[in-house]
């Protein structure tokens, strides 16, 4: 007989085989809840998840529930994805749940979930390997339905937004089992066509079978092998589908994909006019300051210019010019007053001018007399007046001082 075992380590063992089983690491679970519980205080929800023939403990812990889209009750059937483990206190195993959704989709929310989880691991829908959208599309290709709601919405959203571009349809059947080949054909041609900038994916809302031929997966390897950027837009904004994640941008709706692919031509033209009054400023701004530069050149260049220094010196020349002209006037006018000064003097001591006073003189042979010694008697002589001359002959000397002589004279 063997040795007993405890039960805690019984529940261990039980539990490190259920861990280790890889079937029941990730496993997707349809029931209806029961039994619904969320605790208040550590935000935990527990609950029951059963069947017609069978029923079994889930947790879904505060940090999985966060991210819920809706209101989990009792009484509403589901699909969680889960591991399966034991709770070694009460011995009894249970669903870890991770994420839940309504079920209504059975098979197809199956199938779903395990391509989406396949192109994960591939890279598919890595953001690093996803395009940026032009700025300014030329040519906007769009697979859809040609008589859906969608084309028609597409066509007055690019028209009214970006009238410059070129729309190109390529028809597409977007319902129905063949929809997915036929969107991948629409896809192929418009890139064979090389002229597209930007593609556009995408249809209407509608239910999880009608938007089923976007989760195609030879359309998403399409989508990610496609060398022109793809937006993809399929139903509402609640819709999600396998193309939306492989593609370079997903739109929540057919018009908001028209949004994102073009710009508002009237923001592009408010744009462009302040950009062209800005521009028309920094231009003015430079000219002025460029014209400012050449006339400090230039006038740099002029006051260095042969002639301009011609100019100075001849102004220079003309400054002194008049300041010897000036000190010429005043020297000539100081002279010309010496001069008058001493004509005067000259005159007043002038004995000529003594003449006019009553005074005369004797001159003989041209020379002025100075002595009665010089006339003996009978010597001719002249006197000179102050207006004229007289000859004469001395007849009687008196010489002060002495005696006198008598001569005869004529």
């Amino acid at each position: 007989m063997s040795r007993p075992v405890p039960v805690s380590r019984l529940n261990g063992y039980v539990k490190s085989k259920l861990e280790g089983d890889e079937k029941l690491r990730d496993l997707l679970v349809s029931g209806e809840i029961s039994n619904f519980n969320r605790n208040q205080r550590s935000g935990h929800i527990y609950f029951v998840l059963k069947d017609s023939a069978a029923a079994v403990r889930a947790v879904l812990f505060r940090s999985y529930a966060a991210s819920l889209r809706f209101a989990p009750e009792n009484g509403m059937k589901v699909v969680v994805r889960c591991t399966v483990s034991l709770y070694e206190r009460d011995g009894s195993y249970q669903l870890y749940v991770r994420e839940m959704i309504p079920d209504g989709t059975g098979a197809l929310y199956l199938a779903y979930e395990q391509l989406k989880a396949k192109l994960a691991a591939e890279g598919l829908f890595d953001a690093a390997r996803k395009c940026p959208l032009p700025r300014f599309p030329r040519v906007v290709g769009i697979v859809t339905s040609p008589t859906g709601a969608a084309i028609q919405d597409l066509c007055n959203i690019l028209g009214r937004r970006w009238p410059l571009c070129r729309v190109i349809l390529a028809p597409a059947t977007v319902q129905g089992e063949d929809a997915g080949n036929s969107v991948r054909q629409g896809l192929c041609a418009l890139e064979a066509l090389g002229v597209c900038d930007v593609i556009i994916v995408g249809r209407g809302g509608g239910s999880i079978e009608d938007l089923w031929g976007f989760n195609d997966e030879t359309l998403a390897r399409a989508i990610y092998a496609c060398k022109v950027p793809v937006i993809s837009a399929v139903g509402h904004e609640t819709d999600f589908t396998i193309a939306d994640f492989v593609a370079d941008l997903r739109a929540p709706t057919p018009s908001a994909a028209a949004e994102l692919a073009v710009p508002d031509a009237r923001e592009v033209l408010l744009h462009l006019d302040a950009a062209g009054a800005s521009l028309r400023e920094g231009t003015q701004r430079r000219i002025q300051s460029a014209r400012h530069a050449l006339e400090m050149q230039a006038r740099r260049k002029e006051a260095a210019s042969p002639r301009a220094r011609l100019l100075q010196m001849k102004k220079q020349v003309d400054v002194c010019r008049e300041r010897m002209q000036g000190a010429w006037t005043h020297t000539v006018s100081v002279r010309k007053n010496a001069v008058l000064s001493m004509a005067r003097l000259a005159q007043s001591l002038s004995p000529l001018s003594i003449l006019t006073r009553g005074y005369g003189v004797l001159l003989r042979d041209g020379r002025a007399l100075r002595s009665v010694d010089s006339l003996p008697p009978g010597t001719r002589f002249t006197a000179r007046l102050s207006d004229g001359e007289v000859g004469a002959v001395a007849e009687t000397v008196v010489q002060y001082g002495g005696s006198s002589t008598e001569r005869g004279g004529d």
